[in-house]
């Protein structure tokens, strides 16, 4: 898991460093299929049910499961790319939310709580501690920001598959707290707030796949992989000039 998880990190390093006024997302989408070929992996996400690309490029008022295209970004846009790899039966999941040149004060704002939500989330994750406790702090942070959290698409397991048990919402249930999970070592989460400058209610375009606001406000979205410990947890889909920042900070 933390080899294709570094390919992961590598693959989302390269849309960060390709992300610019007029470039197409299938652009992107055939930059980070050459890289996972090169490093002797396959996407995770290509066929999966059917999808068409090995990356989902997620652009303004779309959340998830963009279909790279033709599309060309434009200044001002935010770009959420999620990335999922298999090597040697092993799997990898992350998303960041990326700025295409220079963008508006409320965007950079929602890209940086996603952001920090996620941060927060991941620092909660131990032995002993609650799943609804990772529910619980990326729900409260963002609410709080005036913000919300989207509530049909979730976290997950992840593994030698690609989704398993259990599930990681970003909000706090009855359901979730009658069926809470205590984290032990050795289990594995893709952790991934998904945040809403307006209503958390989406709905899926014509096209089977593209989730969008409801409400047309824009969306950020990050997601890391990240292992339970003996001591406290791994984040396994983080560069390692990646990890020694977030250490510092």
């Amino acid at each position: 898991m933390r080899v294709s998880s570094q390919i992961v990190a590598e693959c989302l390093a390269l849309c960060r460093r390709l992300v610019a006024p007029g470039i197409r997302t299938v652009d992107l989408d055939e930059a980070v299929a050459a890289l996972i070929r090169e490093r002797g992996a396959e996407s995770a996400f290509l066929g999966y049910h059917g999808f068409p690309a090995h990356i989902c490029v997620s652009v303004n008022d779309e959340v998830v499961h963009g279909i790279p295209g033709g599309r060309r970004l434009k200044e001002g846009d935010i770009v959420s790319v999620d990335c999922g790899v298999r090597k040697d039966g092993y799997y990898g999941d992350s998303a960041t939310t990326i700025p295409c040149g220079k963008i508006s004060t409320e965007a950079r704002r929602l890209v940086q709580i996603c952001e920090t939500a996620l941060a927060l989330a991941i620092e909660v994750v131990r032995p002993g501690e609650k799943l609804s406790s990772i529910a619980r702090v990326i729900q409260d942070y963002v609410e709080g920001e005036g913000l919300s959290v989207v509530r049909k698409f979730v976290g997950h397991g992840i593994g030698s598959q690609m989704h398993e048990e259990p599930q990681v919402p970003n909000y706090v249930s009855p359901q979730l707290l009658e069926n809470d999970v205590i984290l032990k070592p050795g289990l594995a989460l893709a952790i991934e707030p998904m945040v809403n400058q307006g209503t958390h209610e989406v709905r899926v375009k014509n096209n089977g796949w593209t989730v969008v606001t409801l409400d047309g406000g824009w969306s950020a979205h990050s997601e890391h992989t990240v292992v339970v410990t003996e001591t406290g947890r791994d984040v396994l889909t983080r560069l390692p000039e990646e990890a020694t920042a977030a250490g510092a900070a």
